[in-house]
């Protein structure tokens, strides 16, 4: 969506009356390579995408906030001195959230005209959610002029999405969406919060987005489940090693002691876990040396991993990666997200593009009777101002 028809957008929801609405954008976000490591206080390496939510908002003399979405005919009006409480639609409370956070930390609100269009597929595992988040944080902290740093912004909306709408989270959907840049992946150790911008050069070669189009039915249940086993696994491993998370532990530590886990199943999840934080260091590597061939190895492991070893992927992702591989010019492919359905993140070359649209999408149907939807990304900025 362009500027212009963005303001049209507004104009036609709030009329004219008033100040000239200020715009922002947020992106969505594909991880690349660290998956589920994130909440054990691992790496992750994702990227923002051109994919993701615009803003535009303005100050009403009211004292009501009005919510109003393209995507969604509902729109709400609350007022701006009341508590701001939990809705039923459940994208309300993404920048509900945030604003609650900015109340927290001594910020008043006044009145405001609110409107959201966005493009990320929803269901898909690729941060509609943070990317609402942070293009409210965003606009919110340029037009209160609040002087919050980024990185705080991302933490408000990591406590927006798990203390408001009450979904446990990490911090990497917010941090990739927040704080991306062109051209770069966020190399992130999501205990510390250290982070570094890491270049992503892909001459003649491309990442490709499909989505399953599976319903994610499963995944908060095995989530939280895996998140449980995790903590076995921290408590198994912890006569040998000063730890309090599995991210704590390089690879050949946990080579050495790993068959003390009487748990074949804890195992094989710390297994992964661990291994896949190597991969994501070797995978940081690779982009630095622009070793593509490499990074791909790693990105189609780190999936073998997920599946045999988490068991978070099913039918359709394996299905999906299978018929990926098959394909000249793909270097690599995997899950992306939290598994159960959502999307596959493949590193292809320009020229095969085109044939993995026609023939992934072909044999993936006739082997899931789904119809996959697929989107080539660019690695783009963060959050910012239009």
């Amino acid at each position: 969506m362009t500027p212009d028809e963005l303001k049209q957008k507004f104009y036609e929801c709030y009329g004219f009356p008033g100040k000239e609405p200020q715009l922002y954008f947020a992106p969505g976000r594909v991880n690349l390579i660290g998956e589920h490591t994130d909440y054990n206080g691992g790496f992750v390496l994702p990227c923002a995408i051109q994919y993701g939510t615009w803003l535009a908002m303005r100050e009403t003399p009211d004292g009501l906030i009005s919510l109003a979405s393209a995507n969604d005919p509902v729109k709400i009006c609350i007022a701006a001195e009341n508590q701001l409480l939990m809705q039923e639609v459940r994208w309300f409370n993404y920048p509900l959230g945030v604003m609650d956070q900015f109340v927290k930390q001594g910020k008043k609100l006044s009145g405001m005209e609110l409107y959201f269009y966005g493009d990320i597929p929803s269901g898909a595992g690729l941060s509609s959610s943070a990317s609402i988040e942070m293009v409210t944080a965003f606009a919110l902290n340029d037009i209160l002029q609040a002087g919050i740093d980024p990185v705080e912004l991302t933490k408000m909306g990591q406590r927006a999405e798990q203390d408001f709408a009450r979904v446990n989270c990490g911090i990497m959907d917010q941090f990739a969406v927040g704080l991306g840049d062109k051209n770069h992946a966020l190399f992130l150790n999501c205990h510390t919060l250290e982070y570094k911008l890491i270049p992503v050069l892909l001459p003649g070669y491309k990442f490709i987005i499909a989505n399953t189009n599976k319903k994610r039915g499963l995944a908060d249940s095995k989530y939280n489940e895996r998140v449980e086993e995790c903590a076995t696994a921290v408590k198994a491993l912890q006569p040998f090693f000063d730890i309090t998370r599995l991210g704590e532990i390089s690879f050949m530590e946990f080579y050495k002691v790993q068959e003390r886990i009487e748990d074949e199943v804890i195992r094989r999840r710390a297994r992964h876990v661990i291994s896949e934080n190597q991969r994501v260091l070797n995978a940081v590597s690779c982009l630095l040396k622009s070793d593509l061939l490499q990074f791909g190895a790693l990105m189609t492991s780190s999936h073998e991993s997920l599946r045999d070893n988490y068991e978070v992927t099913g039918i359709e992702l394996d299905t999906m990666v299978e018929e990926a591989l098959k394909i000249d010019g793909v270097l690599g492919s995997r899950m992306t997200g939290a598994g159960f359905g959502g999307c596959t993140v493949t590193l292809i070359k320009d020229s095969s593009i085109e044939r993995f649209i026609g023939m992934v999408g072909k044999n993936y149907h006739e082997k899931t009777g789904l119809t996959a939807d697929f989107y080539v990304v660019e690695v783009s900025d963060g959050m910012k101002r239009l």
